[in-house]
């Protein structure tokens, strides 16, 4: 009966998570083959054919990969900053950092717009026009991309470093110089982590869409979104967000051993302890260029908005003016973040108990980052028919199925990562008991992963509040979140406006973190 019930609830798990999250994809391929007259490759010839496929093909790559290099650049050297020397307040440079990637893209590309714009802050301050041609080009695009992605590469560059075993470095430290020891030992030994690392960052620049679009640069993930709205051309939109559909499969291969039953196992205790003997220059070096990056990335973009928000009182005025957007966003999130975590702990546990747990690695990972405009328009071709899909289609659900859908494989692999920690035992000592395996899911496998459950719906709810392609394709008329409200705004709306709704959505970023780094540092303590 034990087995039975749970194979029944993995089963279930595994058919939510292939309607959801599988299907719109799937529907998207098939219909990019499709035309009135029957199957046909008339889409991807007409692509190839078009001038203008190739812009968006040059456009697309160097986007991607000025963003991966830059953001992989300054992550891996703040990686390396952070897990080598010992520098105070450490935890909290940390937090500061990784703000910018829990932070909308699109934010920030709206702060950019206000910093370099021809009024902007730094036309005022220097009273000249030094850097307006850079607002909407691919070189504002890359910055803001880098900006919004670099703490990716930090992250994972110091969990790398802080897996090696130090006594090689503290070998080769007696006959070799500090340098001679990071290029022959240290780099190869991360440089796994760190290509994986900028593979991840490429392909979420290439799967980017707000900042693009609020740019006026114009990729693949932007041409997907114009083939829908402008034209409703199922079969272009989708034969041209085909190469994003292929790179995420790439990518998704070629990173998955970061995420590794072999990685996630590694015992930290012992290792990643060394810290690097420099002298107090370099060290206040590293601090200053570690405080520069904070100042640029995270402090001035919220000083940029409260400049542009001018008084407390107009922020005071969006937030009544706005709060029917700001309750659906929030009921929205909390919503996805419970049936995400509902169905990523039945995933996550399967991912943690087989052996196909690098297959199934690759699939949640190419899902993730697949763009939203992908997901909404498969979605809408779904449900928008006659009868109940109708029903769905008009109401909030269809909201939360495309917030699902990339949200989901987060939590599976977050949650995966906890239960492949868990002893076998614990749950081996209850089956021998006699418990149901309700039972056993309910008192054994949720109270001794209570953290990471905790943890995985913080981020799945600050995920699903600033998601925005999917949701301005899907959004009930008449309805919208604060994301869309940004975003519909910006064209018809005082910079005030949308400086207060940006700060506005910093906030609702910044509180759940806050949490999210007070469960961790009680979690350190116990």
């Amino acid at each position: 009966m034990l087995l039975s019930i749970k194979s029944a609830s993995l089963t279930i798990a595994f058919a939510l998570f292939a309607c959801i999250s599988l299907l719109p994809v799937a529907v998207m391929l098939a219909e990019s083959f499709s035309i009135q007259e029957g199957p046909s490759l008339s889409n991807y010839t007409s692509i190839i054919m078009d001038a203008r496929q190739q812009v968006l093909l040059k456009n697309s790559v160097i986007l991607s990969t000025a963003a991966a290099l830059l953001a992989t650049l300054l992550g891996a050297g703040l990686g390396f900053v952070l897990a080598r020397m010992d520098l105070r307040y450490k935890r909290l440079l940390r937090f500061l950092l990784v703000i910018p990637l829990l932070v909308p893209p699109y934010i920030l590309g709206v702060v950019w717009i206000f910093v370099s714009g021809r009024n902007g802050l730094i036309a005022r301050l220097i009273g000249y026009d030094l850097i307006s041609d850079w607002t909407y080009s691919l070189i504002g695009a890359s910055i803001v991309m880098t900006l919004a992605l670099f703490p990716l590469p930090m992250l994972i560059t110091e969990a790398a470093l802080r897996r090696i075993n130090t006594r090689l470095e503290e070998a080769a430290l007696i006959s070799a110089s500090g340098l001679r020891v990071l290029l022959r030992i240290t780099l190869p030994l991360i440089a796994r982590a760190v290509f994986a690392g900028a593979l991840l960052v490429f392909i979420l620049t290439i799967a980017e869409f707000g900042v693009p679009a609020l740019l006026r640069v114009r990729v693949f993930a932007t041409e997907v979104f114009t083939q829908f709205a402008a034209f409703f051309n199922f079969g272009a939109a989708t034969a041209v967000a085909t190469p994003l559909i292929l790179s995420t499969l790439v990518v998704a291969l070629l990173a998955r051993p970061i995420l590794s039953e072999e990685i996630s196992r590694q015992r930290m205790s012992g290792w990643g302890s060394q810290r690097l003997r420099v002298t107090d220059r370099w060290k206040m070096a590293a601090l200053m260029g570690t405080v520069l990056v904070l100042l640029v990335a995270t402090i001035l973009p919220v000083l940029a908005l409260g400049v542009q928000a001018a008084e407390v009182s107009g922020l005071i005025n969006q937030v009544r003016s706005s709060s029917s957007e700001i309750f659906n966003s929030i009921s929205l999130s909390a919503i996805v973040a419970t049936l995400a975590i509902a169905i990523g702990l039945m995933l996550g546990y399967a991912r943690a108990q087989t052996r196909w747990r690098g297959l199934i690695d690759v699939l949640m990972i190419a899902i993730f980052a697949t763009p939203s405009t992908i997901i909404g328009i498969g979605l809408i071709n779904i449900w928008n028919r006659p009868g109940l899909f109708s029903a769905v289609y008009g109401s909030w659900t269809i909201v939360v199925i495309a917030h699902l859908a990339r949200l989901i494989p987060v939590a599976a692999l977050i949650l995966s990562g906890y239960l492949a920690q868990m002893p076998r035992s614990a749950e081996e000592a209850a089956d021998v008991a006699g418990s149901g395996w309700w039972r056993t899911l309910t008192r054994i496998i949720i109270p001794m992963n209570q953290p990471g459950i905790v943890a995985a719906w913080i981020v799945i709810f600050i995920f699903s509040f600033g998601e925005l392609g999917a949701t301005v394709l899907v959004s009930p008329a008449g309805s919208s979140t604060l994301p869309v409200r940004i975003y519909t705004i910006m064209a018809n709306s005082t910079d005030a406006v949308v400086a207060a709704l940006c700060l506005i959505q910093i906030v609702a970023t910044l509180i759940p973190l806050v949490m999210l780094m007070l469960i961790a540092q009680t979690k350190i303590l116990n």
